[in-house]
């Protein structure tokens, strides 16, 4: 069913791993979602909370360029 809302997916917490933010983020966007809210640390491993599903900043740009590709494949806009 479509709602009149949009519709935000948090990557970040519903995989807990760095590792799986970016795929879980592309499968997001395939679906239609209208958000994305990602963790970013500048150093994961010192961060007092949720450090294991923090994506550096570096690796948050770096996945950004790739999903603003992905997304206008389907005439789909993202913005920081």
């Amino acid at each position: 069913e479509k709602t009149h809302l949009p519709v935000v997916v948090d990557p970040s917490h519903a995989t807990g791993n760095y590792r799986y933010v970016a795929p879980m983020s592309f499968a997001a966007i395939a679906a239609g979602a209208d958000g994305l809210m990602i963790e970013v640390h500048p150093h994961p491993e010192h961060a007092f909370s949720d450090g294991p599903q923090s994506l550096t900043p570096s690796s948050f740009a770096s996945m950004m360029e790739k999903l603003k590709l992905f997304a206008g494949i389907s005439e789909r806009r993202l913005s920081i």
